[in-house]
C-alpha cells in the first residue's frame, strides 16, 4: 500500500498521519454541526474535541503498553522508539480515556453530559472510519489469511517496516471492514440526531453498534496476544467490546438524571 504519502530525500509525510489529521477535522465538523443544532456553546465543544483528541492518543498508547506489558517491561526503551511513536495504539483505550476526561470537562464547564455526547457520537464514528483508511495504507491492524475474492496482498516493503505485515499473502482487509462499518454507523447516527429526543440515546446506540462491529471484526484480525482465557477464545479487545456493549445497553435502558441532561 502507501505508507508514505510524500517522500522527498529522506523527509516523508506518513499517510497514516495525514488520515488521522483528516479524521480529526471530519469529527470536528460533524460535532460542531450537531452542537449548533442542539444549541450548545460551540467554543466549549471545539475545545473539548481538541482535548479529547489528545487524551485519546495518550489512552491508545497506554492500552498498547498494557497489552504488551511483558515485552515493554523487558525493553523499556521501545516505549520511546520511532516504531512505537508511529503506532496508533489501541483505539478502545483512547476512547475510554477520552470519555472519562470529557465527563469531567463537561461537568466543570456546565455542559449537559448526555446531550453533548450525542453530538459527539456520529463524529467519533466518522473520524474512526477515516483513521482506519490510514491503518490500511500503513498495513497495521491487518487481518488473518483469507481465501475470499476480496483478499488483499501487501507488496510494498516499506509497509512491512511500518507494521511487520506479511508481504504477498492474501489477508482479510479488516481495516476496510471497519471503515465500511463505521461509515454506516456514522450515517445512521447523523440521520437520527434530534436534540428533542431523549438525551444519551444516540451515544448509547454508538456504543452498541460499534461494540458489535469491533467484536465481529476481531475474529478476522491477526492478533499477537493470545486469548485471555483458554476456555473462551476471545481476545482482549473483544472483552472490552462486550463491556462497552453492556454499558451502551444500560445507558439506553436507564432513566437519565436531570444533572446529566441539563446545563
Amino acid at each position: 500500500m502507501l505508507p508514505k504519502l510524500i517522500d522527498l530525500d529522506g523527509f516523508f509525510l506518513p499517510t497514516y498521519g495525514v488520515m488521522v489529521a483528516l479524521a480529526f477535522l471530519a469529527g470536528l465538523w460533524s460535532t460542531n454541526k450537531l452542537a449548533l443544532r442542539a444549541g450548545l456553546p460551540t467554543q466549549k465543544i471545539q475545545d473539548l474535541v481538541i482535548y479529547c483528541a489528545i487524551t485519546g492518543l495518550a489512552g491508545a498508547k497506554l492500552m498498547m503498553f498494557l497489552f504488551d506489558w511483558e515485552y515493554y517491561a523487558k525493553n523499556p526503551a521501545e516505549m520511546f522508539s520511532l516504531s512505537t511513536l508511529r503506532a496508533a495504539g489501541v483505539y478502545q483505550g483512547g476512547f475510554v480515556l477520552a470519555v472519562v476526561f470529557a465527563y469531567f470537562y463537561m461537568r466543570k464547564n456546565g455542559l449537559p453530559v448526555l446531550k453533548t455526547m450525542d453530538c459527539f457520537a456520529p463524529g467519533i464514528a466518522l473520524g474512526h472510519a477515516i483513521g482506519r483508511i490510514g491503518c490500511y495504507a500503513a498495513g497495521c491492524c491487518y487481518g488473518m489469511l483469507c481465501n475470499r475474492p476480496w483478499a488483499v496482498r501487501f507488496t510494498n516493503p516499506e509497509v512491512k517496516e511500518f507494521s511487520n505485515v506479511p508481504l504477498g499473502v492474501p489477508l482479510h482487509p479488516t481495516q476496510i471492514y471497519e471503515t465500511i462499518g463505521d461509515l454506516l454507523i456514522f450515517g445512521v447516527l447523523f440521520k437520527l440526531h434530534d436534540p428533542a429526543k431523549r438525551p444519551g440515546g444516540l451515544f448509547s446506540l454508538y456504543l452498541i453498534l460499534y461494540s458489535l462491529l469491533r467484536f465481529g471484526v476481531e475474529f478476522f484480525r491477526h492478533h499477537e496476544q493470545p486469548p485471555m482465557f483458554d476456555a473462551i477464545p476471545l481476545v482482549h479487545t473483544q472483552w472490552i467490546s462486550i463491556a462497552t456493549l453492556l454499558l451502551g445497553a444500560w445507558l439506553l435502558l436507564s432513566k437519565p438524571s436531570k444533572e446529566a441532561t441539563h446545563v
